[in-house]
Order: structure tokens, then C-alpha cells, then sequence
């Protein structure tokens, strides 16, 4: 179980082992209320995390991978080139609700 009531330097030192496991929704679920407040009042805490995101993306910026949205944006240009392909053709008439109602009504 988490240790509760960390004083701020032991939350910077879990804050940054998170960042570098890429594990911050745990960080922040461990935290106790009182350590929520603590931090959320403490100028120290935020200036120090903001060190702790340069350095870590600074000592793992050659692992680092950026994700390819090639295949994202095909997929959108599809998906808009069938709408407009959609928006041009004549609208079919089929039949209207009334009309299926009364097909259903007269099969037996």
C-alpha cells in the first residue's frame, strides 16, 4: 500500500519515477486528500515538476516515439470523400412508412 502523508520531496521523487514509467493517473490515485491540498497549494511542487518533464523528456527524447497519424488521416479523407460522394447522388425514393406499414399488414 502507498505510504500516505508524503512530505513534498517524496511526492516530487514519485511524481517523476510516474513521469518516467508513464504512469500518472496512479500517481495521482495514490495521493491522500491531504497530500492533494499540499500539493495543489505549493508553488515548490509545480515549479520542481515542470524541471522534472524537461529532464525527462530531455534524457528520453532519442526513445521517445511520435506517433504516425498516416493512417489516421486516410482514414478521415475516406470518410469525407464518401460523404461528399453521398451528398452528389440523387436521393432514392423508396418507400415511405405508411406504404411499409400497409406491406406488413397485408402478408399473412
Amino acid at each position: 500500500m502507498a505510504e500516505t502523508n508524503r512530505t513534498t520531496q517524496e511526492l516530487l521523487v514519485d511524481y517523476a519515477g510516474a513521469l518516467r514509467d508513464g504512469c500518472i493517473p496512479v500517481f495521482l490515485k495514490s495521493l491522500s486528500r491531504e497530500e492533494g491540498r499540499a500539493i495543489a497549494d505549493s508553488k515548490e511542487f509545480w515549479e520542481t515538476t515542470e524541471v522534472a518533464r524537461v529532464l525527462n523528456s530531455a534524457g528520453f527524447a532519442e526513445k521517445a516515439v511520435t506517433p504516425d497519424v498516416n493512417l489516421f488521416m486516410s482514414r478521415v479523407d475516406a470518410k469525407i470523400a464518401s460523404r461528399m460522394k453521398k451528398a452528389r447522388s440523387p436521393m432514392r425514393r423508396g418507400q415511405t412508412a405508411q406504404a411499409k406499414a400497409v406491406n406488413k399488414t397485408h402478408r399473412i
